[in-house]
């Protein structure tokens, strides 16, 4: 896909990964469309798209809420007159032992509240904006190049396969990894792209909030010693969104560590 003059939204765009891959495809001449609740950062992240030399409007969201996303993709296609791509990014954490015990007495279970904050963000929220952003590509033909549908790409993780202390988002993920392949086969027919990116441990708000310990000896099993830094999983967004081939795949950008 072409990114200049693309329409491109992104959710989760207001910090981290999700302004990395923003900015970046605003510097390839993308229109991008910054979705995410924090109006604050979603402004910092527009003001970056619009230096880039971009246009950018920011569209305060919850995406789990149907209504809302519903609203927010008819005024996204009102605001911009289509839609060529989306990035489901956002994502949370809220890491924790199934259970927790010493000496034979459990001391601490993993929270259902937890396990349902993770698993409707991290895929409830990518199930409705991938919904609403593909009914939007097939109704919205760009009239100039109507062979090309749009690109949904979704943000899975190295967390998929299963790790320690994240039974919520292990899960999550790999739930939005079999999402990614179904809607591939579903869509394609309708000239629409679908692919992940499974990042690894990157330089992000959520990483840095780990322990101190627990951090760099997390930095030491990576190959490289050192986490990912979020141009670099943009720069993976931006091959994926161009790469008219890749498509039904999970490209894993994670420095080589394996869990």
């Amino acid at each position: 896909m072409q990114l200049k003059d693309s329409v491109i939204a992104i959710t989760g765009a207001a910090g981290g990964l999700g302004r990395a891959m923003a900015v970046r495809l605003a510097r390839c001449g993308a229109k991008t469309a910054l979705l995410d609740m924090d109006e604050e950062g979603l402004e910092q992240t527009r003001e970056q798209c619009e230096q880039a030399g971009a246009t950018s409007r920011g569209y305060p969201l919850d995406i789990t809420q149907e209504d809302q996303v519903v609203a927010c993709f008819q005024k996204l296609i009102e605001d911009f007159g289509g839609l060529h791509g989306i990035i489901n990014n956002a994502g949370v954490t809220a890491d924790g032992l199934l259970v927790k015990a010493k000496d034979g007495k459990v001391e601490k279970k993993l929270s259902l509240e937890d396990w349902d904050k993770v698993s409707k963000i991290d895929m409830r929220g990518v199930f409705l904006c991938a919904r609403e952003a593909a009914a939007r590509m097939i109704e919205h033909v760009d009239a100039e190049a109507p062979e090309v549908r749009g690109v949904i790409l979704n943000i899975s993780s190295i967390s998929r396969s299963g790790n320690v202390g994240q039974t919520n988002y292990a899960a999550a993920k790999s739930g939005v990894e079999a999402m990614t392949v179904t809607w591939a086969n579903e869509l394609s027919r309708h000239g629409i792209r679908v692919a992940a990116i499974a990042p690894g441990f990157c330089e992000t708000a959520m990483v840095e909030k780990m322990p101190r310990k627990a951090l760099d000896k997390l930095k030491a099993s990576i190959p490289f010693q050192r986490l990912g830094k979020p141009e670099e999983i943009a720069h993976a967004a931006q091959f994926v969104m161009e790469n008219d081939y890749f498509h039904g795949r999970v490209l894993e950008v994670d420095g080589g560590l394996r869990l």
